[in-house]
């Protein structure tokens, strides 16, 4: 009688002890190891290169792959945003929107890494692109899902609009509003719904 009692609390405990307590899965459930694969569009609207988003248990991991020369040398800035659209590339990819968790109108903006009350869920490290050879970067987004809708506060990409990759003209220093002072839209890569 004491083992059949005492089998069930040590699969509890374990249970535990691993993270499979009901509540935690079902904030840190999502579709893991679910990809996107994005072509990359510069200013005239020619693929440069691929991003690729692959979904952990607790974010997105983004690989970003550009041909040499495709970008300007120097650092550049890199955010989600919050439609997947960059046919307007002419325009400067206007339609892909603000930045994915972007405060409403009339709220505080909290864009930036350093911004004590951000960062958004659209914020990412900044990239190099060297003058010659291959530019490569990956991003880690803890803010965001590959699911089509939100998962606790982690912000859908692949929700009703999509979402979309932006590289900026500049590097962004993570505090000052709104975009880190990152420049002008130059490549998007659009995550469909």
């Amino acid at each position: 009688m004491r083992a059949l009692i005492l089998a069930p609390v040590l699969l509890l405990s374990a249970c535990a002890a691993a993270g499979h307590g009901a509540h935690r899965t079902a904030q840190a459930a999502g579709p893991v190891g679910a990809t996107a694969t994005a072509d990359v569009l510069n200013g005239a609207g020619a693929a440069i290169g691929t991003a690729r988003f692959t979904e952990g248990p607790r974010g997105v991991v983004i690989r970003l792959e550009l041909a040499p020369g495709s970008i300007a040398a120097g650092w550049h800035g890199a955010h989600l945003h919050e439609s997947g659209d960059c046919a307007d590339f002419a325009a400067g990819f206007k339609a892909a929107g603000a930045h994915a968790g972007h405060a409403p109108t009339g709220q505080p903006t909290t864009h930036g890494l350093l911004n004590p009350a951000g960062p958004e869920a659209g914020d990412l490290a900044n990239f190099y692109a060297p003058a010659a050879g291959p530019i490569g970067a990956e991003f880690y987004a803890p803010g965001v899902t590959l699911a089509a809708a939100a998962i606790g506060a982690r912000a859908p990409l692949r929700g009703p609009q999509g979402s979309a990759l932006i590289l900026h003209a500049n590097a962004d220093d993570h505090a000052s509003q709104p975009i880190g002072g990152a420049g002008g839209r130059v490549a998007c890569a659009a995550v469909k719904p």
